[in-house]
């Protein structure tokens, strides 16, 4: 077992009588702009896409399916309104975790707060590929490197969010994985 799936665990036996389940519908939104992100989620099933809605377009910046950890990270350290959208993919079930719980199940122990650190180092290091990969590579590029990063991002993800999040067409995504 590794040191994520040990400290999920921990966490979900810690946070065991404040924890809720969230069902969702496809296209359901878990999160919307303007609410402030009082929770972390552990998806269960299925998976979700976080968008920012500008005038112009939509841009699907991280996706959260089973196993991982999603929220809107800034409204959540900050306690400002979220600027993005967390909306499911498909039909997805997600555990809310208080955030006064997870903060103290973290602060609980030297190697829970280790762990935490590694989960954001991780998630820092993700963000920075990610720039780099939009303003720097070319499209066949970004999806190389995703497919590095995420192998298992084709298998949870259908290909149009996949085109979006890479910020290309689907028609371009199709014909470059081809």
């Amino acid at each position: 077992m590794s040191n994520l799936q040990t400290f999920t665990k921990n966490l979900l036996a810690f946070a065991n009588d404040n924890l809720k389940t969230i069902s969702l519908k496809r296209n359901e939104y878990l999160t919307k702009e303007g609410q402030t992100e009082r929770h972390i989620y552990l998806v269960e099933s299925g998976a979700l896409r976080v968008i920012l809605l500008t005038e112009h377009e939509e841009q699907t910046i991280r996706f959260g399916y089973k196993d991982s950890i999603i929220n809107s990270l800034a409204s959540f350290f900050n306690e400002t309104p979220s600027e993005f959208y967390i909306q499911a993919i498909r039909q997805t079930k997600v555990i809310a975790i208080p955030k006064i719980v997870f903060k103290t199940f973290v602060n609980n122990s030297l190697e829970n707060l280790q762990v935490y650190n590694a989960i954001l180092e991780q998630l820092i290091i993700q963000q920075i590929e990610r720039e780099v990969d939009i303003l720097t590579h070319s499209p066949i590029e970004r999806l190389k490197r995703v497919q590095a990063r995420s192998p298992q991002l084709f298998q949870e993800i259908p290909a149009k969010y996949i085109a979006m999040y890479l910020r290309m067409t689907p028609e371009t995504l199709s014909r470059i994985r081809k």
